[in-house]
């Protein structure tokens, strides 16, 4: 097998959250890699170890409700009572009426006024919700989540790599937009009055006043994320080639917006659980049967490789495994296996 460095723990009691953890958890990756298993597990451990702990998901296929084995609030809910945790999955129609706050609402909301304003829907794109309006609105909520005094810590399942990268290109796109709005305004002068404001307002201080409030929201977000000593951005991929390239594309993406990665989460390896975390039974972890199966000696040879490859890319990084569990990940004595082999 390529070895990558990983240490046995010494027991399931291992919490997976290693001494000095980050006050917020973030995990990216493409879809179907396991990212809500391990933000569920983290925030699971983290709570464990009595860290007040809220998980928030701002995946719109959100599943932390299945893992957890338990109904997951779209405001932020207690979800054990024997430890300190709490989770949220925001829900996208709740999150898109609260879009209005950056100016972006649907018809009903300032951006749906100019729309109408300027020929309706079909004769305006600016009609319906604004491009990236979705983003915007777990945005806000993310940064309220982020803000809550209530949480020492807040572990977050982000979206898919694409809707990811998008959330963290918005401050340079709303900042684009609303310096054309601005303009726009002052070409189109009294006309703009008729709109009640852009931003909730009925003059052009209030509009400035919005336009101040998405620009300090936005800042915010981007400093939180690019601050190492308080933000780990993990990375999960599987070990198949495209996956971990799609990985190292994202790594080196966060790496221009200065968001710092520490750990590479390689999830589903086909290698005994004994060999990361010992005393557990061996039908909890599925090894392959190299010598009678073929279909399992080909997917050897695919992991093989891109673990190989997975080693020279994430040089530098704390590299995770997580082997191929028998079960889907779901229920507390899952969640501490997996917690298990991310410590």
């Amino acid at each position: 097998m390529s070895e990558l460095e990983v240490e046995a723990v010494e027991s399931l009691d291992d919490t997976g959250l290693a001494p000095g953890t980050a006050e917020y958890v973030l995990y990216g990756g493409k879809g179907g890699v396991g990212k809500t298993t391990m933000a569920a597990a983290t925030a699971l451990a983290s709570a464990r170890e009595g860290t007040p702990t809220l998980v928030v998901s701002t995946d719109p296929a959100h599943s932390l409700s299945d893992t957890y084995g338990t109904d997951v609030p779209s405001q932020p809910g207690r979800l054990r009572e024997d430890a300190p945790l709490w989770g949220v999955e925001i829900d996208p129609d709740e999150a898109m009426e609260r879009a209005a706050a950056f100016g972006m609402g649907g018809e009903d909301g300032p951006m749906g006024g100019l729309g109408g304003m300027l020929g309706g829907e079909d004769a305006n794109p600016l009609g319906g919700p604004m491009p990236g309006a979705d983003e915007a609105a777990a945005m806000q909520l993310l940064i309220e989540y982020l803000d809550d005094e209530r949480f020492e810590r807040v572990v977050v399942d982000t979206a898919p790599t694409g809707h990811t990268l998008r959330l963290l290109e918005l401050p340079e796109l709303m900042d684009s937009m609303m310096g054309r709005m601005l303009r726009f305004r002052e070409k189109m002068g009294g006309m703009m009055d008729s709109l009640g404001g852009l931003f909730g307002g009925g003059d052009d201080a209030d509009a400035e006043d919005g336009m101040a409030e998405v620009r300090e929201r936005v800042t915010r977000l981007r400093e939180v994320l690019t601050d190492s000593s308080r933000t780990d951005f993990r990375v999960v991929t599987v070990p198949e080639g495209m996956s971990v390239v799609e990985a190292n594309r994202l790594v080196a993406r966060l790496d221009e917006f200065g968001v710092p990665v520490r750990t590479v989460v390689v999830n589903k390896v086909m290698e005994p659980l004994v060999d990361v975390v010992p005393d557990v039974p061996a039908d909890a972890f599925v090894s392959p049967n190299l010598d009678a199966c073929e279909f399992c000696q080909r997917r050897w040879d695919v992991q093989q490789d891109a673990l190989a490859d997975a080693q020279d890319l994430f040089r530098g990084h704390d590299v995770k495994r997580v082997p191929l569990l028998a079960e889907e990940v779901r229920g507390e004595d899952a969640l501490r296996l997996v917690a298990a082999c991310l410590a």
